[in-house]
Parts: structure tokens; C-alpha cells; sequence
């Protein structure tokens, strides 16, 4: 048996760990090796290209626990705010989120490779869904504000510009996972394309839509708090201001919202796939 799979070449030999037989693939340390040989060499070119001052950065550390510590000593004098805030933020991931789920919805049917024939069209919006996702969100709120104006109603556009494009892709892969013989069955039955996509493809996909649209609903989230900091509306404007004016108190009750609100979420989405999904 040894010998075969020294023959072979692709398994070393066995090796007993803990009482278990563990056999490895010959070269995979190898891979290891030549992967975390790669990861130092660009963080040490990275290192070198931000010139670091690391004296200056042990010496500040300390002042990084004092402020943690101002945080702490919650401040709920200005909490009616903050509240308000902090359900302008929430408002903007909900609408945010929906707008672009429905849009990528509506993208991703013209995307999928075994619902649209034309690959000019399909390669078409695989580009147009790159181009809007290599662009951070923030810069696509900047160009709302340019345009709207101060408020939520940018947040709202800037969201939908990034997440619109991530589930425009999402969605395009999950349609594309339906076999093509299911597709091919329906056709040969005279069903209309959109009969199949609303009868077969989307049911089909439904797992993994709402999967996608959870995950993407938090990371909404975490960046409706941070683009409020530039402007677009909610908490995130609150804990900036707080910030600025040193009111590390308010800051923290502000921040502790964020976070009780991304756990809740994380949660009830995490119990909804393994229940559901």
C-alpha cells in the first residue's frame, strides 16, 4: 500500500497523530511554504512603502486604552438623539437593501449565462457590476451628496449604487446554478422566459437569495453607521460629532446601539439559515 502511493505520487506517507491516521499530499507543505513566503514579502514591502513610525506608535498606545475607557462611562443625557440617529440609520440599511435587492433582482436575470443567450449582454453587465463594485461606497455617497444634497436620501443612493451591483452578481451565480436541463425542459414545453424565471429559477434560488441578502443587509448596515460620517445622516453622524466635541460618553452609548443592533441581526439571520436555509 506504501509503495502505491509513493508510486503515485500525490500522498505521503501515512503519519499517526493523536492516535488518528493523518495523510497528507505530497507538496501541500510545500504550497504552505511558498503562500506564507509571499505574505511576508508584501508585508514587508507594504511596511516599507508606509514608513511606519513605530516608536511613536508603542508610545500612543496607551492613550488608545484611556479613550475605550472614556467610552465606557456611558452618557445618556443626549440618548433621544442618539435613538433618532441611530433609527435614521437603521431606515437607510432597510430601504437601502430593498431598492437594491429588487433592482439586482431584476439585473441578474439579464446576467445569468443559461437565461440570456446574448453574451454581449451578459458580459456587458458582469462588467457594469465590476465597475460599481470597485468603486467604495463612500465615493458613490460623495457623488450622491454632489447631487442631492446633505441627508439620507444620499446614504440611500450610495448604499443602493455598491449593494446593487453585489447582488447583481450574487444573484447571477445563484440563477446560473439551476441546471440547464430544467431550463431546457420548460422551453421545450413553449414556457415564456419569464414564466421559467418566476416558476423554476427563482424558487430554485431562494435559499440563496435570501442568504445573500442577509449578509449584504449587515455589511449595509456597518456602512450606513460609517458613511453618516461624512454626511450622509444617522449614527454614524452622531459618534463623529460626539467625538469632535470629546463627548466620549454619548459616543459610546451611540456605538453600543451599533453594536447590539449588529448582533441582534447577525443572530436572527444566523437562526433564519440554519432553521430555514
Amino acid at each position: 500500500m506504501e509503495n502505491t502511493l509513493t508510486q503515485a505520487g500525490s500522498l505521503q506517507k501515512p503519519e499517526l497523530v493523536n492516535g488518528r491516521l493523518r495523510v497528507a499530499k505530497a507538496g501541500q507543505d510545500r504550497e504552505v511554504r511558498l503562500f506564507l513566503a509571499a505574505v511576508t514579502v508584501v508585508s514587508i514591502v507594504a511596511l516599507y512603502y508606509l514608513q511606519l513610525d513605530w516608536l511613536k506608535l508603542l508610545t500612543r498606545l496607551p492613550d488608545l486604552g484611556k479613550t475605550f475607557g472614556l467610552l465606557a462611562l456611558l452618557d445618556f443625557h443626549e440618548f433621544g438623539l442618539t435613538l433618532e440617529a441611530f433609527m435614521q440609520t437603521v431606515a437607510i440599511t432597510v430601504l437601502a437593501t430593498i431598492y437594491s435587492v429588487v433592482v439586482g433582482l431584476v439585473l441578474a436575470a439579464f446576467g445569468a449565462r443559461n437565461l440570456m443567450k446574448n453574451k454581449f449582454v451578459t458580459y456587458g453587465l458582469s462588467a457594469f457590476f465590476t465597475f460599481l463594485r470597485a468603486v467604495p461606497t463612500p465615493v458613490w455617497v460623495l457623488l450622491a451628496l454632489v447631487c442631492i444634497g446633505l441627508g439620507p436620501a444620499a446614504g440611500i443612493v450610495g448604499l443602493c449604487v455598491h449593494a446593487t451591483a453585489f447582488f447583481g452578481r450574487a444573484f447571477t451565480q445563484s440563477f446560473e446554478d439551476v441546471p440547464n436541463e430544467v431550463i431546457e425542459a420548460l422551453e421545450a414545453t413553449g414556457a415564456s422566459k419569464l414564466h421559467i424565471f418566476l416558476s423554476a429559477v427563482l424558487p430554485a434560488a431562494a435559499s440563496q437569495i435570501m442568504a445573500w441578502t442577509g449578509l449584504r443587509f449587515e455589511i449595509n448596515f456597518s456602512e450606513s453607521a460609517i458613511l453618516g460620517m461624512i454626511g450622509a445622516g444617522g449614527i454614524g453622524f452622531a459618534i463623529a460629532n460626539n467625538i469632535q466635541a470629546y463627548q466620549f460618553g454619548a459616543a459610546g452609548v451611540a456605538i453600543l446601539l451599533v453594536f447590539v443592533f449588529a448582533y441582534c441581526v447577525e443572530l436572527t439571520f444566523t437562526t433564519i439559515k440554519k432553521n430555514y436555509i
